[in-house]
């Protein structure tokens, strides 16, 4: 009788290190990885191109329907660009609803055999797999989020201040958990794990207890 994969849901806001978190989970575990964060982007990126505007449902709706998986290998998804239009499009139902459907599958069947799979992003253990074996929701402050979101941007070269990354990562933490379809939030069953203070080993080794206890 077939096994049902083991999903774990690791969420929580922007520059928290859930990605991080996701991708060295996954390789420890031997799990498929999905950053459900680069669809949005992706979809974001898509409508930028085309000279729209990501927070127009219409033109947001078409690129989501029409994306392509190959899509999520564009190294400009990493940039601060798609991040602030995946925001925009994410808050958007129909938007949402088209990519559902992909993550869903890649819950219930994940690439190449893999027993399981550890999905990153904003409402994994909410929406996408309420039934996940683990939950996870990473979270830090504002401003050490903003920290460390700024050095990244540094060490690619992008010109920008901490304030106005600051700024941005109010504004993005605003749509993100004011929006009505899947608002930002963490799952009344998932270990909260706060990285403010913690370095990322630190970190890591909460999560594998976690996942341990489960």
């Amino acid at each position: 009788m077939p096994v049902d994969p083991i999903i774990i849901a690791i969420d929580g806001p922007s520059a928290s290190g859930k990605g991080t978190i996701a991708r060295k989970l996954a390789a420890h575990l031997g799990f498929a990885h999905l950053d459900t964060g680069l669809l949005y982007r992706a979809v974001g990126m898509v409508v930028v191109r085309s000279g729209g505007d990501p927070a127009d449902p219409i033109a947001a709706e078409k690129a989501a329907l029409a994306l392509d998986v190959s899509a999520l290998s564009d190294p400009a998804l990493r940039e601060d660009t798609a991040a602030v239009a995946a925001s925009k499009v994410a808050a958007i139902p129909t938007v949402r609803a088209a990519l559902l459907q992909f993550q869903q599958g890649f819950c219930a069947k994940p690439p190449d055999g893999k027993p399981g799979a550890v999905l990153d992003g904003r409402d994994i253990g909410t929406v996408i797999a309420p039934n996940a074996k683990i939950k996870i929701y990473v979270t830090a402050s504002t401003e050490a989020r903003a920290e460390r979101r700024f050095k990244e941007l540094q060490g690619r070269g992008e010109k920008t201040t901490y304030d106005a990354v600051l700024k941005d990562m109010q504004e993005r933490d605003y749509r993100d958990t004011a929006r009505t379809a899947a608002p930002l939030k963490p799952a009344e069953d998932a270990v909260r794990i706060d990285t403010t203070a913690m370095t990322p080993d630190e970190v890591f080794k909460k999560v594998l207890q976690s996942v341990a206890q489960a």
